[in-house]
């Protein structure tokens, strides 16, 4: 309830505050004999965009019962899509983080691109995600002055919230003398009612695979969120939405935790949520919106919409006279341009006829999936002016993949990271696990004129890489990050313990992103045993003749692996220690550039042979065998 839904002569400081403890303690005492406007509220949100500006071209889904390929997806679009919805009554827009880092809009701008295309949209909300720290809390910071500079439509009064995050006085995004860029709330009045919109950043995940200053402090999600509803509801507010970049899995979780939380608008785990089977997508997490219960055992409603720009999600929450919530529905919608191709009886994509691709567009328009949007003439133009500058670069053509190479974190995940690209649809089931990260590692081993085997973690292989022409934007899409490869002794043991740290990272922070991929090194993994006992049947292949023999625990090895990895990121403790006791060579190699010159050497990439993945046999969390194609 606020304060503004009475008609009352102003009191004093004293005497407000004691309204708003009585209000506050009346409510939680769950008295029925408050009551309260019942409103409707409609939110609608992007989450993980990547610096994924431009559509996603050529993608298959199946439209009418049809393959039928379309344009995904593109900020351009989205900005079409959001300003349609202007006229929707108490609207409020949500960006649940990963804006930047994926693309060479980034590589190149640095988050000016994505600032101006944001503010196209201009959210409400922005909270930030893990990624937002993987050039340090300055880099962050850029963000946000871009964001806010009038230059780049920084006027939409865009606020940036996250309970959890606590930076130190006199750092970059807590100046001494200058305005805190974070805050753990916005307060949005909605149809006369004060609406709290709370942020929350994934903590393990941010300080152990990014980069943020070590003065700044990421607090447990739970605690800060219930601090700071707790704060909103002292001041009135009974309404609560928590803008989230935890993860799917996560966000149910913590829901449980928490009183007087009514909705999670999420991010982070790249979740497509709703049935999507009937345009050919079977990536779907769940349900939209999935709706669970808080600690006071009440409706909670959670939505989140899928990546890169591809999707958008509407929900609708109804709250009754009790600001509870009564229901919630909605659907997460898949953005496609309104050109069209099929194939012809020789099995060629062609542009449908217009009167048929016409025809189509009139029968989507009832699509519960999809929406058929046109590129937003303004974004447009915007883009341009940045996507010109990239053209030459990202145009350069580096070689070809022979076969699609898949994208996997752990085998056996339930999420299909692949998407639609064609012959990885159940790659995530398998025991080879991700042909990105093998391909990866090969090339790093490839670099390194001293390594005996490579290490790459899985979360830093960024998309699954579809058969056909490879170009220099394929590369820094695969991997866009500005990581530097290094060398490091270790002993056989040592890399055992460094593979279970990697493993191990997960059951600290639920995070897959750390788990180990390798070239010339492979292994057995056991999922379902204690840290420690997971990895047996060790194998090392030797450089020159090829052959795999049992690695040796008191042997020292050279390792060849991304400076964050070897620094210690992603829960990688075994080597962390022995990169701060400086033993370590960096070989000053950009590690994009080390695969570049690997696509480039080879001509064209496929698969590697089964018996040269790094995982050979793989047993699930659950005590599965997963298959060993």
């Amino acid at each position: 309830m606020s304060r503004n839904d009475f008609n009352f002569t102003p009191l004093r400081p004293a005497a407000m505050a004691a309204l708003a403890a009585l209000t506050f303690g009346l409510a939680a005492c769950g008295s029925d004999d408050i009551s309260y406007k019942a409103i409707d509220i409609n939110i609608a949100h992007i989450n993980d965009h990547h610096s994924q500006l431009d559509p996603i071209a050529a993608q298959t889904l199946k439209l009418d019962g049809v393959d039928t390929q379309v344009d995904l997806g593109g900020f351009a679009r989205q900005t079409t899509v959001f300003k349609s919805l202007a006229g929707t009554p108490n609207l409020l827009k949500l960006h649940a983080g990963d804006a930047i880092t994926g693309t060479l809009y980034y590589t190149f701008f640095k988050g000016e691109a994505d600032a101006k295309l944001m503010n196209s949209i201009c959210f409400d909300a922005f909270t930030p995600g893990n990624h937002e720290f993987d050039d340090g809390d300055e880099a962050l910071k850029t963000l946000l002055d871009k964001l806010a500079d009038p230059l780049n439509g920084g006027n939409c009064g865009m606020s940036t919230v996250s309970a959890n995050i606590l930076p130190k006085a006199g750092t970059a995004l807590a100046p001494a003398g200058g305005k805190a860029y974070l805050k753990p709330y916005l307060i949005k009045k909605i149809d006369g009612v004060d609406v709290g919109i709370v942020g929350l950043t994934v903590a393990a995940k941010t300080v152990n695979s990014s980069r943020p200053l070590a003065s700044t402090e990421f607090k447990d999600e739970a605690t800060a969120a219930q601090k700071a509803i707790d704060e909103l509801r002292a001041q009135g507010v009974r309404h609560v939405v928590l803008l989230s970049h935890l993860g799917y899995e996560a966000d149910k979780l913590i829901a449980p935790q928490l009183t007087d939380v009514d909705v999670i608008i999420g991010g982070d785990s790249h979740s497509l949520l709703g049935d999507f089977s009937a345009v050919g997508l079977t990536a779907s997490s769940g349900s939209y919106p999935t709706k669970v219960q808080n600690k006071s055992g009440e409706t909670v409603c959670i939505g989140q919409a899928w990546e890169y720009a591809k999707a958008y999600g509407l929900m609708n929450v109804k709250f009754d006279d009790q600001a509870r919530v009564q229901s919630c529905g909605g659907q997460a919608k898949l953005v496609i341009g309104d050109s069209f191709k099929r194939k012809d009886a020789a099995g060629a994509w062609q542009a449908m006829a217009p009167a048929d691709n016409q025809a189509l567009v009139a029968k989507l328009a009832s699509s519960p999936n999809v929406q058929v949007a046109a590129l937003d003439a303004s974004a447009t133009a915007t883009l341009k002016t940045y996507s010109d500058q990239v053209a030459a670069q990202k145009a350069i053509k580096i070689g070809s993949a022979s076969e699609a190479l898949c994208l996997v974190r752990m085998p056996g995940e339930s999420t299909n990271r692949s998407g639609t690209t064609a012959g990885c649809e159940s790659a995530n089931t398998l025991a080879r696990g991700s042909d990105a990260a093998q391909v990866v590692a090969e090339a790093f081993l490839n670099a390194s004129k001293r390594a005996d085997f490579a290490l790459q973690n899985a979360g830093g292989v960024r998309i699954a890489i579809p058969a056909g022409d490879l170009s220099m934007n394929t590369a820094f899409t695969v991997l866009p990050f500005t990581n530097v490869l290094v060398e490091m002794n270790l002993t056989g043991d040592q890399i055992i313990a460094a593979l279970e740290d990697g493993v191990a990272n997960y059951d600290a922070s639920s995070s897959t992103g750390s788990h180990p991929y390798a070239a010339g090194l492979r292994w057995d993994l056991d999922l379902s045993k204690a840290k420690g006992q997971r990895f047996s049947n060790l194998q090392v292949r030797n450089k020159t003749t090829g052959a795999w023999s049992a690695i040796d625990k008191t042997k020292t090895y050279v390792l060849v692996t991304n400076d964050f990895v070897a620094a210690g990121g992603d829960g990688y403790a075994t080597l962390g220690t022995l990169y701060k006791s400086g033993a370590y060579v960096n070989t000053y190699l950009l590690y994009t550039q080390s695969f570049v010159d690997y696509v480039k050497a080879k001509g064209s990439i496929a698969r590697p042979a089964r018996a040269d993945y790094s995982h050979q046999q793989v047993i699930s969390k659950a005590g599965v065998a997963l298959s060993a194609n």
